[in-house]
C-alpha cells in the first residue's frame, strides 16, 4: 500500500468514526424535586420500537442512543410521560418534579422549531382550552354547536399545518407534523399533507412508516367498502358482517376499561333507539381480552346491540385491519356496505345521523 492509499484510508476511519459519533445523541438532564427512580426512553431505530430504561438520582440522568434521524422521543416518568424532538448531538433537559409537562429541552434545533410552530397557534388553542372547559355541560343543541366550533378550530389548524408543510417541506418537523395527523386522521386529510413532502423526507425512515400507515388509513377512506370481519358474539356465536347489509351500520370500537368509550355509550344508546326502526343498527367491536369485563359493561350500560370480540385486546383483527390507535372510534357504513363517516361521537354522530335518516 503506497502513502496516498494509506492516507486515503486513514482519511475514510476517521471519517466513519466522526459520522458514528455525529450519529449519536445524549440528553442531560435535571429534574428539581425528583425522587430517585428509573424512568424510560420510548423511540424508533431501524423502523422498530426500542425502549431504554434510564436511572434518575439526585434529579440528575443521561440517556444516550444511536440518532440517524430526528424523531419524537417520549420520556415515562412516573405520574406521566413528556415528549420532545431529539437529534444527533448533546442536548439538555430542566424542569420540575411538579411540572415536568412544562420542562424544558435545549440543544436540539428540531425542538426549537416544534416550539415555535405551537407558539404560532397558542391563539387557536386557548379558544380550544376555553371550550373544552364547557364539553358535555349543556343542552344537546348547546353541545352541537360546540362541537361545530371545535370543528373548525381543528380546520384552521390543519390549514396552518398544510401551509407549514408546503413552505417546509425539507423539514423533519413538517414530517412530524404529518406522522402525528395519521395517528389518528383519515385518510384523505394526511394524504393531503404528506403529498406536500419533500421525497427526501418521504424516503426517510419515519417516511417510509408513514408510508406504510398512509395506506392502512385507506382501508377506511369514505367510500370504501367495509371488510366483512366475522367475530363471535357473547355467545360465542359467530356473527358476519354481511349480515347487515341493507342498513346503516354504526361500527363501534370500545372496550370495558375504556373510560372515554363508557361515557360515551349512552350517546350512542341514545342514537340506536332513535333510529332502530329507520334501518340502522350499531354492531360493537370490543378490544376487550377479558370475556367477564366485556360481558358485565355491555350489562352495566344497556347495550341491547349486537357485540363482538376475539378477546385479542388492541390486537383485535377488524382494529388492527384500520390501523385503530385510540377508542373510541367509529366508522359508519351504508347500506350498500361503503363507509360513509369516521369517527363520529357525540353531537357529531347524532347530526350526521339526523342528516341520512330524518327525512
Amino acid at each position: 500500500m503506497n502513502m496516498k492509499t494509506k492516507f486515503l484510508a486513514a482519511l475514510l476511519l476517521v471519517s466513519s468514526a466522526y459520522g458514528a459519533k455525529a450519529q449519536q445523541v445524549q440528553l442531560n438532564g435535571m429534574i428539581s424535586d425528583f425522587k430517585d427512580t428509573n424512568i424510560t426512553f420510548h423511540y424508533k431505530k431501524n423502523k422498530l420500537p426500542v425502549t431504554d430504561t434510564v436511572a434518575v438520582k439526585g434529579g440528575k440522568f443521561t440517556w444516550t442512543a444511536d440518532m440517524p434521524e430526528p424523531q419524537k422521543v417520549f420520556i415515562m416518568f412516573p405520574q406521566r410521560y413528556f415528549e420532545f424532538y431529539a437529534e444527533s448531538g448533546k442536548l439538555s433537559m430542566s424542569g420540575k418534579a411538579e411540572e415536568i409537562w412544562a420542562a424544558k429541552v435545549s440543544g436540539s434545533k428540531l425542538q426549537d422549531e416544534a416550539d415555535a410552530y405551537r407558539q404560532s397557534l397558542k391563539s387557536i388553542t386557548d379558544q380550544e382550552e376555553e371550550l373544552y372547559q364547557q364539553y358535555g355541560k349543556g343542552t344537546e343543541t348547546a353541545q352541537s354547536a360546540l362541537e361545530k366550533k371545535l370543528s373548525e378550530l381543528r380546520s384552521q389548524k390543519l390549514t396552518k399545518g398544510n401551509a407549514y408543510i408546503k413552505a417546509h417541506p425539507k423539514s423533519h418537523y413538517s414530517l412530524a407534523l404529518v406522522a402525528d395527523r395519521a395517528m389518528m386522521g383519515s385518510y384523505a386529510g394526511v394524504n393531503e399533507a404528506y403529498v406536500l413532502l419533500d421525497p427526501s423526507m418521504r424516503e426517510s425512515m419515519e417516511g417510509k412508516v408513514l408510508a406504510e400507515r398512509i395506506e392502512v388509513l385507506k382501508r377506511s377512506d369514505i367510500g370504501v367498502p367495509m371488510l366483512n370481519f366475522s367475530q363471535q358474539d357473547t355467545e360465542g356465536k359467530l356473527v358476519h358482517f354481511a349480515d347487515f347489509k341493507g342498513k346503516y351500520v354504526l361500527v363501534d370500537f370500545w372496550a370495558s376499561w375504556c373510560g372515554p368509550c363508557r361515557a360515551e355509550n349512552p350517546n350512542v344508546l341514545k342514537a340506536y333507539n332513535r333510529y332502530k326502526d329507520k334501518n340502522f343498527t350499531v354492531v360493537g367491536v370490543s378490544l376487550d381480552d377479558k370475556a367477564e369485563a366485556w360481558k358485565k359493561a355491555i350489562k352495566d350500560d344497556q347495550m341491547p346491540w349486537t357485540q363482538v370480540s376475539d378477546l385479542k385486546g388492541f390486537q383485535n383483527e377488524v382494529s388492527t385491519y384500520y390501523g385503530i390507535n385510540g377508542i373510541p372510534s367509529t366508522l359508519l357504513v351504508d347500506p350498500q356496505g361503503n363507509i360513509v363517516a369516521k369517527d363520529l361521537r357525540g353531537a357529531s354522530l347524532n347530526d350526521k345521523l339526523a342528516e341520512l335518516l330524518d327525512k
